[in-house]
């Protein structure tokens, strides 16, 4: 029996959301089932903030670019992701890979999160070299995994504010700040921040750490450019990048000087708004719904199984 063809507009909707998942497929060679097994919360749960943080793409998809900007920042970790990656060549494939970890390690089964922070514990136990100032460096060094880690909490969480839920109680920040150290500790980072003051001393604390090199402009431009995307990736994510600079603290955005600074002005903020519209729009089928369908299908086979009782209604 053949299929009904669909309408234009939900051809549009299928082919955005496609695109959506081609950013979170699996890439790292360790594939995760977000439906199975049954019933199974995962590290977090649905009751938890990570949760309710990590649910909307096109915040996830701003915080997930500042990240990138703050490591860029650390000449010691952007050493290491342009000397032990083909970051220039692949830039889409690393930002679906980091996607990839967030997903799983949040909406994931406890299997497959502990099993994607074991696969990239073992990926970090490789990486080690000098920068060319002739500094050595490991991906296993706790204080440069702390700080990768602060740039994405930090970010995810100011893009959640800034574009979701400006209302997140400063209780339910701190919350999100604990739930994810567990992950950051697992991975080797100490001294983690589990507070939004903690995290706001942090970030001031590293001040003197950063640079704004060439290198950095040279990664982060890659964002802007993407010359294996179609114009419509293309613009998106200038949309997004330019979204994500709105998002740095001022000294930073300082930092970074022109074109970066420039990119703003093109890209204001009622074009990130209608972005993120069509692609919630898009999104019939994500990560976090995949999640509560299955922490959701084991209660209701119990239910199924075991229905409840109805009043005694004397036989009438």
């Amino acid at each position: 029996m053949l299929s009904m063809p669909c309408s234009p507009l939900e051809w549009l909707r299928r082919h955005i959301e496609g695109k959506i998942w081609s950013v979170t497929r699996t890439r790292s060679g360790f594939p995760i089932d977000l439906s199975t097994p049954r019933g199974d919360p995962g590290l977090f749960g649905p009751e938890s903030v990570s949760w309710q943080v990590h649910d909307d793409f096109p915040a996830m998809m701003v915080g997930g670019i500042r990240a990138l900007i703050l490591q860029a920042l650390h000449p010691v970790v952007l050493a290491g992701v342009l000397e032990h990656s083909i970051f220039r060549q692949d830039m889409r494939g690393r930002l679906a890979r980091t996607a990839q970890f967030i997903a799983g390690t949040t909406y994931g089964s406890a299997r497959d999160a502990d099993g994607l922070i074991d696969h990239v514990n073992r990926i970090h136990r490789d990486i080690a070299g000098t920068t060319a100032e002739g500094r050595p460096y490991a991906a296993t060094d706790p204080a440069l995994l702390t700080w990768v880690h602060a740039a994405e909490v930090s970010s995810f969480l100011d893009a959640h504010l800034r574009y979701v839920n400006p209302r997140l109680t400063r209780a339910d920040q701190g919350r999100y700040l604990a739930e994810t150290a567990k992950v950051a500790r697992r991975l080797g980072a100490t001294d983690v921040p589990e507070s939004r003051e903690a995290l706001q001393a942090y970030m001031n604390g590293q001040r003197g750490s950063l640079v704004a090199s060439g290198r950095m402009h040279e990664a982060i431009a890659q964002l802007a450019t993407q010359p294996d995307a179609s114009p419509s990736e293309r613009l998106t994510m200038r949309i997004f990048l330019a979204a994500a600079i709105r998002l740095l603290p001022p000294w930073i955005s300082a930092m970074l000087g022109e074109p970066l600074t420039t990119l703003v002005r093109g890209f204001p903020e009622p074009a990130m708004r209608a972005s993120s519209g069509l692609l919630r729009w898009a999104i019939r089928d994500s990560a976090g719904m995949r999640a509560h369908a299955r922490v959701a299908s084991c209660a209701a086979a119990q239910t199924v199984s075991h229905p409840s009782q109805l009043p005694n209604d004397g036989g009438q």
